[in-house]
């Protein structure tokens, strides 16, 4: 009986090329080549199936080169002849879940073969495309690479087999929010009563329905002296000086930038715009005031209305961001801010 055919999906660090230096790698397949977390999946798969061919690109040539990349690799994965197209683990990193999500979206409905991937749940990839393609959960490093192959490699023979899917609590995968009926051994009012009776006496149980998970924040007091503060600008928004020179992503930023506005009065066309790529930037480029309010605050503290503003600005994209991406830029931050005595923040989005 022959091996079901793989094609792997990996980016330009798990390949061994390079970090971030070389994310702008284009688009390349090695066949008959087994690499980095392959070699662990090859492992899992014993007899039953085989890495035919493994495809690597560059996070940021691939999300900086959708369409073109995305032709690329489909016509490899179909020259090829897969029985099952496996992208990743991503982990943690954004633009390497985005790509896993993307491409596999891609073979799916372009290509009719099964896909799999996997990604820690705060990834941006996860959210986008765990409704569309299956993805196994992971930790947030490579270190969780054992675990996640332990639950992606029998997942993925089952698609890459056409076998019947369980749900995601009996198979490892995202919930997808599809929801099929079933029959339980206990009927509904006796499991709720076993779930609360070992919530009183402090025994593991797991909910049937869990509950997203928000962080509550309580709100400082409110600042005393206004007029007396020095206020800070902080956005969301992606007003970067022109050209962008740090090179903040449109989507899924992996950086903030720090910018220096003393005795900017005004953020004109010339000098200013929004790197951001989940809204419309017109409007931002004619004016960045519009985003980040430089020239009002100028005003305000012209006229005594506040302390001063102060002479630095922070920067990112929330399009797409990781949640925990953006926390640890603001821990980041904040104690920059704390130490330069501001007294307040404004933050900004779109």
């Amino acid at each position: 009986m022959s091996k079901l055919r793989v094609v792997q999906y990996i980016n330009q660090f798990f390949a061994n090329i390079g970090g971030e230096e070389k994310a702008d790698i284009a688009p390349e397949i090695r066949v008959g080549e087994i690499i980095g977390p392959g070699q662990a999946f090859a492992a899992a798969f014993g007899d039953e199936a085989e890495i035919v061919a493994t495809v690597i690109c560059g996070d940021s040539y691939f999300n900086e080169n959708l369409d073109s990349a995305k032709a690329t690799i489909l016509g490899w994965v179909k020259e090829q002849n897969a029985d099952l197209f496996l992208a990743g683990p991503a982990f943690n990193a954004g633009r390497y879940g985005v790509a896993c999500g993307t491409i596999c979206d891609a073979v799916q409905e372009e290509l009719g073969i099964p896909v799999l991937t996997g990604m820690y749940e705060e990834n941006p990839g996860a959210d986008m495309f765990k409704t569309k393609v299956y993805i196994v959960p992971t930790k947030n490093s490579a270190a969780g690479m054992r675990g996640a192959v332990k639950v992606m490699a029998p997942l993925a023979l089952k698609l890459a087999k056409k076998e019947p899917i369980g749900a995601s609590s009996q198979e490892g995968y995202m919930p997808n929010g599809i929801r099929v009926n079933l029959f339980e051994e206990e009927r509904g009012s006796k499991r709720a009563v076993k779930m609360l009776l070992a919530k009183l006496n402090g025994k593991p149980y797991t909910t049937e329905y869990p509950m997203p998970s928000f962080d509550r924040v309580d709100p400082n007091p409110a600042v005393k002296d206004i007029k007396h503060a020095k206020i800070a600008l902080v956005t969301s928004g992606g007003i970067v000086p022109k050209g962008n020179p740090d090179h903040i992503e449109s989507s899924n930023a992996t950086h903030y930038g720090e910018y220096d506005i003393a005795g900017v009065m005004d953020l004109t066309e010339a000098t200013y715009e929004t790197a951001h790529g989940g809204y419309d930037p017109v409007y931002a480029n004619e004016d960045s005031d519009r985003v980040l309010p430089v020239d009002v605050l100028r005003d305000m503290e012209k006229e005594g209305e506040i302390g001063e503003l102060h002479h630095l600005f922070y920067t990112t994209v929330g399009n797409g961001t990781a949640v925990a991406s953006a926390k640890a830029f603001a821990a980041e931050y904040s104690q920059k801010l704390l130490a330069d005595g501001v007294d307040a923040v404004i933050l900004t989005s779109t």
